[in-house]
Order: structure tokens, then C-alpha cells, then sequence
């Protein structure tokens, strides 16, 4: 998750989250200025390309289930696709049920303008030509969960079990967004102790997160449910619930906070169903059977 912040741009403007990127002289200290961008897309899908090829060397070292192809282990998988794509992004639209009534009680377009938006090849355009919507959006949902998930995920379970493995991975994964801190106490974007403390909000928001990515891979066994679910959530940001609070409509807004709260828990289980998704070869790598109700 790359910055899980509310959003404070103008819901009026529909292309107010792409505007246009600092001048070049910010580059030596801006992470949003393309060349910057483009430097760390270089540097992480290296990165990225070659995890694959340690779960590799892992697998045929270690001759853990040697008949699972290695894109099948990743998540790369045909079987069951439709629903591991659409399942986990509809539960995850369910618990930021109260945001998105947030949204649309204060965005001024209906649906109709909303949807025609969506289907305009010049605002895609647009997107895919922004490095930020591309960061946000694309890069680093598909190379973090790749990395994080893909990647980890077969190798802690025959260690941990299936339950540990959901609840470590993200702990790396929360680590990996330190980096924030050492470039805010270089720049002295803020004082220590905020940055720390947000450094910790950080922390614990995106090892939440890895938590709930991680129990839709296992549950899936397939990739695209996590990226969509990640990209998803790096587009809404972190919910704002003190403009939730001072909403006008307040009492409306706060009964579908908890109503997608309560919604969620609910189709937590239901709507990750391995039965809906085929065989699910990862959860066979677990050498200990109290992690299996994770699969069933």
C-alpha cells in the first residue's frame, strides 16, 4: 500500500488525483517527480522479476512438491480465474462501503457521468501517461504483492503452517515501507516524533492489509485477487473518518461505515470459498494440519 492517507483532492474535479508532476529541480528530493519514478520502477521490477527465480532454486532445492509448476505456486493460474477476480475486489469494495457512500454523497456527478468517465479512452489515456496513477495503481500493487505474497507465501508455510504464514508475511511487509522514514529525516518533512508516529500508523495499517492479501491468496491461489484488492485500496486511501464525523449526514454516513464493517465479517468466509476457485495447490504445502481450516 503505497500511501494510506485520505484523500483530500477535490471529488468535483474527476482528474484532480492526476494533476501535473513538480518541475525538475525537485528531483533530487521529490519521490512523485516521473524521473524519480521511473529510477524506482527500474530498481523494484528487478527486484520483482528475479523472486520468482529464488522460490525456484527454493522448490527444486528443497523438493517440496516438485509436481506443482512454479507459475501455478505463484498464483498464475486459469482455473477458476473469473471468480478469484471479481470475489475478493466486490468483499474488499464491501468493507469501504461507508467511503464510497462518503464519495458519492459528495461528488456532484450521478452514475451516468461517472460511468461515462470510466469508459473514455482519453481519461485512460491520461492515467497510463501519469507516473504517479501508474505507481499507485499498477506498479507497486502488482510487484509488492508478487514479492510479498507470490513469493513468501510458499516458502514460510511448510515452516509456519498456513495461519502463521498470514500473519508473518505482512510483518515484512510493513518493514518494507520504513524507507519512508530515512527520506522524511533526510528532507525534515516533519518533526521526529511525527514521523515515527506516522512511520508506526504506516506500519500497522499495511501489516493489516498484508494480513487480509495473504488469506485471499492462500484461499484463491491466484495473484490477481490481491493486486486488484491492493489497487483498489491505494485509490480509495485510508478511510477519513474524522470528515466521516463532521459529515453532514453523519448519522447515514456512520451506519454504512458499520454496516460494511459488519457486512465484511460476514462474507469474509463465504466470498473467499476455495470451492469457487478449483484446486488450490498452496494450501497442500502446510506440514501441519491445524492451519487447513484457512483452506476449507
Amino acid at each position: 500500500v503505497s500511501d494510506p492517507t485520505p484523500s483530500t483532492a477535490p471529488v468535483s474535479d474527476p482528474l484532480s488525483r492526476y494533476r501535473p508532476s513538480p518541475p525538475l529541480e525537485f528531483v533530487s528530493i521529490c519521490r512523485d517527480h516521473p524521473a524519480v519514478i521511473k529510477r524506482r520502477f527500474t530498481s523494484v521490477l528487478i527486484v520483482s522479476g528475479l523472486s520468482p527465480l529464488f522460490v525456484w532454486l527454493w522448490k527444486e532445492l528443497t523438493g517440496i512438491k516438485p509436481g506443482i509448476s512454479l507459475l501455478v505456486l505463484l498464483g498464475f493460474r486459469l482455473e477458476g480465474i473469473v471468480p478469484a477476480t471479481l470475489l475478493p475486489l466486490l468483499l474488499t469494495m464491501v468493507l469501504f462501503l461507508g467511503p464510497l457512500i462518503q464519495l458519492s454523497m459528495d461528488c456532484p456527478w450521478d452514475w451516468v457521468d461517472g460511468l461515462k468517465v470510466m469508459f473514455d479512452p482519453r481519461f485512460w489515456a491520461l492515467c497510463l501517461s501519469d507516473m504517479r496513477w501508474l505507481r499507485n495503481q499498477v506498479i507497486a500493487p502488482l510487484t509488492e504483492e508478487l514479492v510479498f505474497r507470490a513469493c513468501m507465501l510458499p516458502m514460510l508455510i511448510p515452516c509456519t503452517g498456513l495461519g502463521p504464514a498470514i500473519f508473518t508475511c505482512p510483518l515484512f511487509f510493513g518493514v518494507a515501507h520504513f524507507h519512508h522514514v530515512i527520506e522524511q529525516l533526510r528532507f525534515r518533512q516533519g518533526s521526529v516524533a511525527s514521523i515515527f508516529l506516522s512511520a508506526a500508523f504506516q506500519f500497522s495499517y499495511t501489516a493489516v492489509f498484508g494480513a487480509y492479501t495473504a488469506f485471499i491468496f492462500i484461499r484463491t491461489g491466484h495473484l490477481i485477487g490481491p493486486v486488484l484488492c491492493h489497487s483498489f485500496c491505494n485509490y480509495i486511501g485510508f478511510p477519513a473518518i474524522c470528515a466521516a464525523l463532521e459529515h453532514p449526514q453523519r448519522l447515514t454516513v456512520v451506519i454504512f461505515y458499520v454496516l460494511g464493517m459488519v457486512l465484511f465479517l460476514l462474507l469474509l468466509h463465504p466470498m473467499t470459498d476455495p470451492a469457487f476457485f478449483g484446486d488450490v495447490p498452496i494450501c497442500s504445502l502446510s506440514a501441519t494440519s491445524s492451519g487447513f481450516s484457512v483452506c476449507s
